[in-house]
């Protein structure tokens, strides 16, 4: 008969994310953006929910031509353009294993509006939370 074994797997589990650790990540992350992106978003959006942490960036629309939008579309410029400004990038999910410098790491994919699994540029499953927002953030930003 076989013998089960425990195997650590970076895609589930996790650990709830204590209230210390929420605040001290959440300032780990914005000083990381704020010294290294500045000025490729206009906003972050970093939340929490049980052993996650998902970070979402905010954008200044590109600039329209003279003729946006075309006669038969249904919003008006600045309609669109305020649409735009409050539609947000999703950036990455960050999993909580209970070690702060140990987070699971996870893209968030537009082909199929979901998060998929990543490792960090090392190799390894697990890193600081400003490598995988600057990973994601150098994708998407």
């Amino acid at each position: 008969m076989a013998q089960k074994r425990w195997v650590f797997d970076p895609g589930s589990g996790g650990a709830k994310i204590p209230d210390r650790v929420k605040r001290h990540t959440e300032q780990r992350i914005r000083r990381y953006a704020e010294e290294h992106f500045a000025g490729r978003y206009t906003r972050l959006d970093i939340r929490f929910r049980a052993q996650f942490c998902y970070i979402d960036a905010y954008q200044e629309p590109e600039p329209l031509g003279p003729d946006w939008p075309p006669p038969d579309w249904p919003e008006s410029r600045e309609e669109y353009l305020e649409r735009l400004r409050n539609t947000p990038t999703h950036l990455c999910r960050l999993r909580y294993f209970g070690n702060q410098e140990g987070w699971g790491f996870a893209f968030y994919t537009y082909s199929d509006s979901r998060y998929a699994l990543s490792v960090f540029p090392s190799g390894e499953f697990l890193g600081p939370p400003e490598e995988a927002f600057r990973v994601s953030a150098e994708m998407y930003l």
